[in-house]
């Protein structure tokens, strides 16, 4: 479970904690534009990935990688896979053939975007559509991406 404390606040929702992080005044737009309407549509995209997208994602997770061989889950992973299917069809269709998701620029929706579509790192489900395949990489890609996974690899390596 994410956890995150500065100056006595604590939090432990992902989408709280880079709502927050994007949000404050060093941020400098670099997760969330100043401009109310592009504001909008990236944090539209946060609660897309965290509400639409996850919740189907992460439930395929669970049968694939907790349940493989119960037989409810054998039965209930078809259902599970095409609800996954869907929504990233209807993900592609909204990114399109646009580098990222809101207003021409990577904003906090495509950080928590790519996280959740990282779950899908057990099957083929994402490479199978070239476009959210590009579009994972480019988000891999980034710099501050490349940085903040190795400190969160370095505590696992650690323990």
């Amino acid at each position: 479970m994410p956890d995150y404390e500065e100056d006595g606040l604590r939090l432990f929702e992902s989408g709280a904690i880079v709502l927050h992080i994007a949000g404050r005044p060093d941020a400098a737009e670099a997760l969330l534009p100043a401009e109310p309407a592009a504001r909008a549509r990236a944090t539209e995209w946060m609660f897309a990935a965290l509400n639409s997208i996850e919740p189907h994602i992460q439930n395929l997770a669970a049968i694939d990688l907790f349940y493989p061989d119960e037989d409810w889950a054998r039965a209930r992973r078809p259902g599970a896979e095409q609800m996954v299917r869907t929504r990233r069809a209807d993900l592609a269709a909204a990114l399109g053939d646009k580098d990222w998701l809101a207003d021409g620029r990577f904003t906090a929706g495509d950080l928590l975007m790519a996280s959740v579509l990282r779950i899908l790192r057990h099957t083929d489900l994402v490479g199978e559509a070239p476009a959210l395949s590009a579009y994972l990489a480019r988000c891999e890609a980034r710099p501050a991406f490349q940085r903040a996974l190795a400190a969160q690899m370095a505590v696992f390596e650690e323990a």
